[in-house]
């Protein structure tokens, strides 16, 4: 039963096998989430969904390598949490959402210095601190990206 439960938590109820870049999807999945749950826009609550998933995704991470080795690629709970982290306290709308998913991906893709440190924590820590990094990382970069000037033809747009 305990192997059931981290499984599917873990997997994000099984969206973790999908059968290319299960890490893309999940992240995805984050920002549909985001997007669509009106709940996850207010920050208090992002910011406990970030907290929960993290824990346990600590903890269903950690089961999971124990059956499956080192950082099986179907666990895919700190993506979702990761991606949430880079969303926290944006502002609203479709620039910011994009761009927090490219760089969150982009830093959990290349793993820049501490990203990959992070990763090699033990079990279910590992697992989450390199995304739970990542997306602090990508919720900088979109940070900076806004401060600059936005040519006045994309005003509109985005």
């Amino acid at each position: 039963m305990r192997f059931w439960i981290a499984r599917a938590l873990s997997t994000c109820f099984w969206s973790g096998y999908f059968p290319v870049a299960p890490g893309t999807v999940a992240s995805l999945l984050a920002v549909v989430l985001y997007w669509f749950v009106p709940l996850l826009q207010q920050p208090l609550w992002l910011g406990v969904g970030v907290a929960v998933s993290a824990v346990l995704g600590i903890w269903s991470g950690g089961v999971m390598e124990e059956h499956a080795g080192e950082d099986p690629s179907e666990v895919v709970l700190d993506e979702l949490s990761g991606q949430w982290l880079a969303l926290l306290l944006l502002p609203a709308g479709f620039l910011p959402a994009l761009l927090a998913f490219f760089f969150f991906r982009l830093y959990d893709i290349l793993k820049p210095g501490p990203v990959d440190m992070a990763q090699r924590l033990p079990g279910g820590w590992g697992i989450m601190a390199d995304d739970l990094l990542a997306g602090a990382l990508a919720n900088l970069s979109v940070r900076l990206v806004l401060l600059l000037p936005l040519p006045a033809q994309w005003a509109g747009v985005l």
